[in-house]
């Protein structure tokens, strides 16, 4: 009795202090975390919003000038066509990707044999898609003598070089980010996997053709998945860099056919040492994809459905 006593008495006297000493534990093995935010994230937030009030040119010290980035932004000519390019290429490559996955994922829902083999080879575009390699292959896919003129060739079409040309430079870009659709492609998979089976049996019974089913069942149970694909990749395509930087060489051309809302950006701020000004787009671009994604937030009461 009395070493159970004695026991007892070590138990009550380190039940507090272990609680403690776990919070302590818990905050030690994430404070590299919290050292990361602070110093890759979040300081260099806070910094770009001071830098976006000055005039910084990397050298000397930033000097304060209020709202002058803001009000160059108004008669910046060059940025309001890199806002037209990189609008285009948004409107045009996300509806088109997401139409190509959806097609993908509604093909490989069939049951298909070897699906693991298939979706693993179609999602790896969107591993390779964004790298430096990528974007030179596809610069010499699209030249002069590249893939695309000899498979034109053999139908006696004579090719041009593509990523030269003012007129379809972009238009290679927006190939290019239609290739990586093998992410919304798995999950649109994902979420075609989780309708009911019983759905497409009681329409067929009832009548309805492959159509109707698929505009009547596939899409309001899938549009859950079609919204959420749909914020990612408005927000990735505002923010793509790499390909027009690669396949321009830095410069946004053809005649600035090519000039993304980011590669204007860097060069604003790594070209031409204008920090305090680039900073300042930085966060114009932040506006922009917060006010495109409370939009989709707005009309996706009207047209995405969930269960409840």
């Amino acid at each position: 009795m009395s070493s159970l006593g004695e026991l007892q008495r070590l138990g009550s006297s380190t039940a507090g202090p272990p609680r403690k000493r776990d919070n302590r534990a818990a905050f030690f093995f994430l404070s590299p975390w919290f050292a990361g935010l602070v110093l890759i994230t979040a300081g260099p937030v806070a910094a770009s919003f001071v830098l976006g009030f000055t005039d910084y040119n990397l050298i000397q010290p930033p000097e304060f000038n209020g709202l002058e980035n803001f009000q160059r932004m108004l008669h910046d000519e060059r940025l309001h066509h890199a806002l037209g390019v990189t609008f285009t290429y948004v409107f045009v490559s996300v509806p088109l990707q997401l139409a190509f996955a959806l097609g993908l994922a509604l093909l490989l829902d069939r049951g298909m044999r070897g699906l693991a083999f298939y979706r693993s080879v179609f999602y790896l575009p969107s591993l390779l898609g964004t790298s430096v390699a990528i974007a030179v292959l596809w610069r010499q896919i699209f030249g002069a003598d590249g893939l695309f003129n000899q498979v034109l060739g053999w139908f006696g079409v004579q090719g041009q070089s593509w990523i030269s040309d003012p007129g379809t430079a972009l238009s290679t870009l927006i190939v290019l980010n239609v290739w990586t659709f093998g992410a919304p492609m798995v999950i649109f998979l994902a979420g075609l996997r989780q309708i009911p089976v019983m759905y497409y049996e009681a329409a067929a019974v009832d009548g309805a053709s492959k159509a109707r089913q698929f505009r009547s069942i596939t899409l309001p149970l899938l549009s859950p998945i079609i919204f959420f694909n749909l914020v990612l990749q408005i927000i990735h395509a505002f923010q793509s860099f790499t390909q027009a930087f690669v396949v321009s060489g830095g410069t946004g051309g053809p005649s600035d056919s090519t000039m993304f809302y980011t590669l204007y950006l860097y060069q604003r701020g790594f070209h031409s040492f204008d920090m305090g000004y680039a900073s300042a787009l930085a966060w114009l671009l932040l506006v922009i994809i917060a006010i495109f994604t409370a939009i989709n937030f707005w009309a996706s009461k009207r047209w995405v459905f969930y269960d409840d």
